[in-house]
């Protein structure tokens, strides 16, 4: 983003305006959490300011400061179109193409407002008129830390916001333990403490509030996980019988895949995840090192994302698309085994 950008986007905010916050579907903590730091930050600035999200998100997103005020597109979609035909602005945080909204895409195309991006995935589309993407940055909160910066604007961080940001940027790292955590990262964290953000008990709320039902399922998880040692490869596959057993609300897998890449030697991890209503397989696919993961994504299954950590989907059935899987190894042999 460009001093000049920054310059026209401090213009736009200078006074009230309309504005519309997107993050992507099945929005996960990093989405969430970009979401409502800027909403309270532009609240604050007397902007009447809506999050729509496409659909809903785990319940240990549903405490985050001012989550109560989302509206859900796919509940409320008429007045969730309506908002976003009114908007002046539409920032969209946390993805880069508008078909990652769902049934949102449509409307956000049609939108005469001005766009703005701020993301740190590969390959942004052109949609926006304003462009803040840089994948080194281990997470959108972390980007909207820094685009306050940039509008010379960080004094505003509040308790709310930092909590916010937060939230995102432990979710993104791993609870700091990913390679995209920085000495940056950590001096971000730093200031978000200071302004406010509780870290106990932020981590606690998002993963010390376990049920019952989630452990049982990450039993079945672990007890279906598989390893193919030569290939330094793990996979774990749930299916709808097993998530219906243990009944599966969102979010629960979360995480799940991280397992797998725990494994001595483990370079590359996926876990397989049936979607009866949806007709599909959901898969996240998780990396050490060098190996990209969102080029495997997006050569075989409809996805991308990040180099160690990317999502993706398969028609075929959860046996067919896990033994697609495993017949595609052996392509990546020399890079599984660096």
């Amino acid at each position: 983003m460009t001093k000049s950008d920054i310059s026209d986007i401090k213009q736009l905010l200078s006074n009230p305006k309309q504005i519309v916050i997107v993050p992507h579907k099945n929005p996960d903590g990093d989405a969430i959490g970009s979401s409502l730091a800027l909403y309270h930050y532009l609240i604050a600035k007397d902007h009447k300011v809506t999050v729509i999200a496409p659909n809903d998100y785990p319940e240990f997103l549903k405490w985050i400061p001012g989550e109560s005020n989302i509206i859900i597109h796919e509940v409320e979609t008429e007045k969730a179109n309506t908002l976003i035909a009114q908007a002046e602005l539409i920032f969209t945080l946390d993805f880069n193409a508008l078909h990652r909204t769902g049934a949102m895409e449509h409307p956000l195309s049609q939108a005469k407002a001005t766009k703005i991006l701020i993301d740190h995935h590969q390959q942004p589309d052109n949609y926006a008129k304003y462009i803040y993407s840089d994948v080194t940055i281990c997470s959108t909160c972390q980007m909207v830390y820094h685009f306050f910066e940039m509008l010379d604007d960080k004094k505003s961080i509040n308790s709310k916001i930092a909590t916010c940001l937060y939230v995102g940027i432990m979710t993104d790292t791993g609870s700091f333990r990913f390679s995209s955590t920085t000495a940056t990262t950590h001096r971000v964290i730093a200031d978000l403490i200071d302004k406010g953000a509780v870290n106990a008990e932020i981590h606690n709320q998002v993963y010390d509030n376990n049920s019952y039902d989630r452990l049982q399922l990450l039993g079945v998880a672990l007890n279906n996980l598989k390893v193919v040692p030569d290939l330094n490869t793990a996979y774990i596959s749930l299916s709808q019988r097993e998530l219906n057993k243990h009944n599966f609300t969102k979010g629960d897998t979360e995480g799940v895949v991280n397992y797998g890449l725990s494994i001595k030697g483990v370079k590359f991890a996926a876990i397989f995840i049936e979607h009866k209503q949806e007709g599909i397989i959901k898969i996240s696919l998780r990396s050490k090192h060098n190996f990209d993961v969102n080029e495997f994504a997006r050569e075989h299954f409809e996805g991308g994302g990040h180099i160690n950590a990317a999502g993706g989907r398969s028609n075929l059935s959860l046996s067919e698309t896990i033994t697609k899987f495993v017949s595609l190894l052996p392509q990546y042999k020399k890079a599984l085994k660096e």
